[in-house]
C-alpha cells in the first residue's frame, strides 16, 4: 500500500483521516483503489498517457488544481514531459490574483473557466467540478474532452513500466481504449432506480443540446 507515497506523506494522510470525523474511510486499501481505477491519475500517468495520445508535447498545459501534494518534485514527471505547465498563479500577477485570494469558490472559478475555454480538457480524476466542465463543453458544440479510463490507464501503466509492453503497443492500446472518450455526442446512460449507477446528468445533458451540424457536403 502507498508504494508511490513518501513515509512522511503517508504518515500525514493517515494523522489527517483519523482527526476529521467526516473523513469516512479510515482503512484504505489505496493499491485495490487504484486497480480499480478509483484514485486520481498521478503526474507520471497523465504524462504516459498524453504522450501515448500523440498530445503535442510543447502544448501549454494548465493545471486547473491547487498545489498538488508533493508539490514540484511530485510534478517532475509531468513537467520532464510537458515542460510548458502553468497555473493561475504563474499566469497571473500578484496583484491581479490578490482580489480573489482567501476566497476559495473564486479560485476555484478562475480555473473552471479555464477549463471550459481551453483547446483540450482532460480530467484527471472524475470530481464534481470536471463532471460539469465536460457537461459545459458538450453544450459549447462538443469541444475535444477527454475523460480516461483510469483503470485502462493504471493497467497498461503498470504493464509499461514492468517492461512487459513496448512503446508502441501501448500507445495503441491506448488510443483504442480512449477513441470513443472525447466528449463528442453521445447517448448517456439510465438506470431507473439507480441513479447512482448510471451517468452524471450533468455531464453529458443530451436532453439540454442541440445535435451537432453536420458537414457540409463536398
Amino acid at each position: 500500500m502507498y508504494a508511490s507515497l513518501l513515509l512522511k506523506l503517508y504518515v500525514n494522510i493517515n494523522i489527517n483521516r483519523y482527526a476529521y470525523p467526516w473523513w469516512k474511510d479510515k482503512v484504505i486499501n489505496s493499491t485495490k483503489k487504484r486497480k480499480a481505477g478509483l484514485c486520481p491519475m498521478t503526474p507520471e500517468e497523465a504524462a504516459l498517457t498524453l504522450r501515448a495520445l500523440d498530445i503535442d508535447q510543447n502544448i501549454q498545459i494548465y493545471i486547473a488544481a491547487g498545489d498538488i501534494y508533493g508539490g514540484k518534485t511530485r510534478l517532475a514527471s509531468l513537467a520532464a514531459a510537458f515542460p510548458n505547465l502553468v497555473k493561475k498563479e504563474t499566469l497571473l500577477k500578484p496583484s491581479e490574483l490578490f482580489p480573489f485570494q482567501n476566497h476559495s469558490s473564486q479560485m476555484a472559478a478562475l480555473d473552471y473557466i479555464v477549463s471550459v475555454e481551453s483547446d483540450i480538457f482532460v480530467a484527471t480524476y472524475g470530481g464534481n467540478m470536471a463532471k460539469v466542465v465536460e457537461g459545459h463543453r458538450r453544450f459549447l458544440g462538443f469541444k475535444k474532452t477527454l475523460d480516461p479510463n483510469r483503470k485502462i490507464v493504471v493497467n497498461l501503466t503498470d504493464k509499461y513500466n514492468k517492461g512487459k509492453l513496448k512503446w508502441e503497443k501501448f500507445s495503441a492500446v491506448m488510443k483504442e481504449a480512449h477513441a470513443n472518450r472525447w466528449g463528442k455526442p453521445a447517448d448517456r446512460v439510465v438506470i431507473p432506480g439507480k441513479p447512482k449507477d448510471e451517468d452524471y446528468f450533468w455531464s453529458n445533458p443530451q436532453e439540454c443540446l442541440a445535435p451537432p451540424s453536420p458537414s457540409p457536403s463536398t
